[in-house]
């Protein structure tokens, strides 16, 4: 599949100029990382095209506006405010580099890293507030409220010998992250659905106890004898199983929720941009200065919560 998508995905490709071929693979991919049942919706393929489409042009432009590229040397490291902000001394990054899991692999196949490579660095920004010490003029300000940043968890993905293919790949995992979120969304539905008609059965049960049992006395029913409380119970079940969609369409829903999440990719998956003042100590200021740094960095984020700091690099060979 991965070779599949390098030809969707290649350079200078928009949404609208992908070969028909192609499009339906992506179809079917989205299809099979979502509910494989969708295929027994009729024209599934033509009511998913438009928003597979979409989202193949959002992607290819997502991944395009992330840069410039930043060195990940410690070499660099005194000169370089990105760097200084992400890692907190030259070690830490050094110490990065020898002991991250995908690097060490690449590390480790014939040629390695004799050209360098290029993989997406992803952390957490951290902030927290804690009390210390600030000037005003001459004077020491003890207890000051500051809010310290730090960036933690870092990883590298998509680990390769050069740009282009980093790219290709972060493409793909753009778009599968989109039929992630259709398909936890789709899990959701399912599980509420499931829920439901368990209740309806268990009340239906219940009712059906209760009529036969002349409103009571029966053991099995708990002593309840509100027949008409249950069947407004019952009568709302059933309005929200039928707000979500009736047996027989189930399938058209799941279909309906893959073509929205694809079709309005943007609003589930996008980058955004961040400046932080930060002085050396990590802490943030309102302005910049000799003693705090100016940076701009990208933000990974969706319709889940995430956000993720997110930085094309380069490795040095």
């Amino acid at each position: 599949m991965l070779r599949f998508f390098q030809s969707i995905f290649r350079r200078g490709t928009k949404g609208g100029a992908v070969p028909d071929a192609l499009v339906n693979k992506a179809i079917e991919r989205a299809v099979d990382g979502t509910d494989p049942w969708i295929r027994a919706v009729f024209s599934y393929k033509k009511k998913l095209r438009p928003a597979v489409v979409h989202a193949i042009g959002h992607v290819i432009a997502l991944v395009d506006g992330t840069g410039p590229i930043l060195p990940l040397d410690p070499q660099s490291y005194d000169n370089n405010a990105n760097l200084r902000t992400y890692f907190v001394t030259a070690s830490e990054l050094g110490n990065f580099l020898e002991h991250e899991p995908n690097l060490a692999q690449l590390r480790g196949k014939r040629a390695g890293l004799q050209h360098g490579a290029t993989a997406l660095l992803l952390m957490e920004k951290r902030e927290r507030l804690m009390l210390g010490a600030s000037l005003s003029g001459d004077v020491v300000l003890r207890d000051v409220p500051q809010v310290t940043v730090s960036f933690e968890g870092h990883r590298l993905m998509d680990l390769n010998g050069n740009e282009e293919e980093t790219r290709y790949q972060l493409k793909r995992r753009a778009y599968d992250h989109l039929l992630r979120i259709a398909l936890g969304r789709i899990t959701e539905l399912k599980a509420k659905r499931g829920n439901l008609e368990k209740h309806r059965t268990l009340l239906n049960s219940k009712l059906s106890l209760l009529q036969r049992g002349g409103f009571g006395f029966d053991p099995r029913s708990g002593g309840e004898t509100d027949v008409a409380g249950l069947e407004n119970k019952l009568a709302e079940i059933e309005a929200q199983l039928l707000a979500m969609g009736k047996d027989d369409k189930m399938l058209e829903v799941y279909l309906g929720v893959v073509a929205d999440v694809l079709g309005r990719a943007e609003e589930y998956l996008w980058v955004g941009k961040e400046t932080l003042i930060v002085d050396r100590m990590g802490v943030k200021r309102k302005e910049a200065g000799a003693d705090a740094r100016e940076v701009t960095f990208d933000v990974l984020c969706d319709a889940e919560g995430r956000r993720l700091v997110a930085a094309l690099v380069s490795i040095p060979a």
